[in-house]
């Protein structure tokens, strides 16, 4: 069968826009890629500069904690002084522990996930015989909603 002019410019057309997509999707991954490398190595650069920010307020902390007790020690025993900068501090650290530790009580854990590869398991479990019908990727009334404590 013999194709004509039109057949072959538009064979020609479709190949070439399919060459051209293909170079286009190439080009914008490797652009893709040249960003990334540069962002990260920004953020490294950040993390690096934030990371030595908090050693020097660290430092700070340790000066200003010298510069108190020393402003104690001026109507105290220097014993006294110190050892009230350092109770004050195991009593900042106590507290924030005991603010954490309440905060990681509401946590409840991945039910769903649980439950969901609970369900995974009973289909690949021939035993039972039973076949849970999956309810991923559903919407409607059968899905538990989330609640803020987690549950």
């Amino acid at each position: 069968m013999q194709q004509t002019t039109e057949e072959e410019s538009l064979g020609s057309l479709v190949a070439q826009a399919s060459q051209q997509i293909s170079t286009l999707v190439r080009s914008e991954i490797e652009l893709a890629k040249a960003e990334l490398r540069f962002d990260a190595k920004r953020v490294g650069t950040a993390a690096g500069l934030f990371a030595a920010a908090a050693f020097m307020a660290h430092l700070c902390l340790i000066l200003i904690s010298f510069t108190i007790a020393y402003v104690l020690d001026q109507w105290l025993p220097t014993w006294a002084a110190f050892l009230i900068v350092t109770v004050f501090y195991l009593l900042a650290a106590g507290l924030l522990v005991f603010i954490g530790m309440r905060r990681l009580k509401g946590l409840a854990g991945m039910k769903r996930t649980a439950r969901s590869i609970k369900g995974l398991k009973e289909i690949a479990d021939p035993d039972d015989g039973l076949v849970p019908v999956p309810t991923a990727g559903l919407t409607g009334t059968h899905r538990e909603p989330v609640k803020p404590d987690g549950t």
